[in-house]
């Protein structure tokens, strides 16, 4: 464009105007002596079709010749003696440097810039006051108002922290998966069914939940197998009327059933029929089984107070001994039919109240426990209350499987603890005057 350009001014320059044949000519010239476009900043020797050097006309601001203008700028105006920057200098490509005075000149001054701006501890800033304006003033007060400047952040404690490195903890999804329980357990819960049945009461329902119990502690099954199986038979009989006779076939099939799921070697039907005195045969133990199922839409995955007193104690942080207590207060809930209104998840949070309170654990509740749990000290009272007081007879019942279960020191003999009878009367007294004020 260069070559074209220069022939078409040289034939202006002679008077005359350029005829069509040399303006063919001159784009044929022009089709022979293109050239990639180089760096237009940078490029300052530019050869040209004549074979001559085009006039460069002025130098690009480059790192160097910023700061030899900035230490100009800065020097007294006695002493000021700029640095001479031709205009022609040669300055190569992005990526070489050529050693020329003015360069080095410009490379002192900007090494005496950065010694300058070192030793006084910051770089150079702008001599510009700064403006307080009306709406930063106005903002200020704002947030003083609502103590958002001195409000120190929130520390939440990471119970999962030691378990990072174990898959089977899954920490990354373990708050979404009981975010999910919590609002899943009130989707499948029994409800109260003893007015609907028949020929079967409460008590009916305590003696088989008893025998069952020891049925699960002979057969050395899992914890979640024994809420399981009570989840079982509690939906079912919501559901369903069941004839007195049936009631043991019902506890049978439904522990065959929680078995199957939870236990990696299951008890067989011939278990279960001697393990019940051969009251019940293989096809009734099996009809049965399909009967639950069927009933119940094949859908057992759901959230007992088994899962949910597991999260608690480890919130709660709590020894071995406190553990069992929690364990032997949950097991006695299972024994009562009056449980069966609260949900899963305030079983398990009571149980590990009534288990604290025993021990007279200080605080009895804290606020880890309440972010967890999702409920208060208060909250927890009434169905405490049912557990303690099922602690204070149990030495004196006739069903007394669950307290001689941990009354042995396998259990650390938890059992054998004096019930917090006289604590749980005086915080119902307490929280009820608090609640007149």
């Amino acid at each position: 464009m260069a070559s074209r350009r220069q022939t078409v001014v040289s034939e202006q320059q002679r008077g005359g105007a350029v005829p069509v044949g040399k303006q063919k000519n001159v784009n044929a010239a022009d089709a022979k002596n293109r050239r990639a476009l180089g760096d237009i900043g940078n490029l300052v020797n530019v050869r040209v079709a004549e074979g001559k050097t085009e006039p460069h006309i002025n130098r690009p601001i480059t790192r160097s010749f910023g700061a030899q203008l900035l230490a100009n700028a800065q020097a007294p105006a006695a002493n000021k003696k700029p640095v001479a920057v031709p205009a022609n200098a040669a300055v190569g490509r992005v990526g070489t440097k050529p050693v020329t005075k003015a360069t080095t000149d410009t490379e002192v001054a900007n090494e005496e810039l950065m010694q300058t701006s070192a030793s006084s501890g910051s770089f150079t800033k702008s001599s510009r006051k700064k403006v307080t304006t009306l709406t930063s003033v106005l903002t200020a007060r704002s947030k003083v108002a609502c103590g958002l400047t001195d409000k120190p952040k929130e520390v939440v404690d990471d119970i999962d922290e030691a378990d990072k490195e174990d898959e089977l903890a899954v920490v990354d999804y373990v708050e979404d998966i009981y975010k999910f329980y919590k609002s899943a357990e009130h989707c499948s819960r029994p409800h109260g069914y003893m007015d609907s049945q028949v020929e079967i009461n409460a008590k009916m329902r305590a003696i088989l939940a008893d025998w069952l119990i020891e049925v699960h502690h002979k057969f050395e099954l899992m914890p979640e197998t024994l809420y399981l199986t009570f989840h079982i038979i509690d939906r079912y009989l919501s559901m369903e009327t069941v004839l007195r006779r049936e009631l043991q076939l019902v506890g049978v099939s439904a522990m065959l059933i929680a078995s199957k799921y939870e236990e990696i070697w299951a008890p067989e039907v011939n278990d279960f029929i001697c393990i019940s005195d051969r009251a019940y045969t293989r096809e009734q133990i099996l009809g049965m089984e399909k009967g639950l199922l069927n009933k119940l839409e094949w859908n057992l995955t759901v959230p007992t107070a088994y899962v949910f007193l597991v999260r608690f104690l480890k919130a709660a942080s709590c020894d071995k001994e406190v553990e069992h207590l929690a364990f032997f207060f949950s097991e006695l809930a299972l024994t009562q039919y009056s449980m069966l209104v609260y949900c899963p998840s305030m079983v398990a949070a009571s149980a590990v109240y009534a288990a604290r309170c025993t021990v007279k654990k200080t605080p009895l509740w804290t606020e880890r426990l309440v972010r967890h749990t999702g409920f208060s000290e208060q909250q927890l009272l009434d169905c405490t209350g049912i557990m303690v007081d099922s602690h204070s007879v149990a030495p004196e019942s006739k069903l007394k499987i669950v307290y001689k279960k941990y009354a042995r020191e396998q259990f650390g003999a938890v059992a054998l603890h004096p019930p917090a009878t006289k604590l749980l009367e005086e915080l119902k007294a307490s929280s009820s005057s608090s609640s007149w004020k």
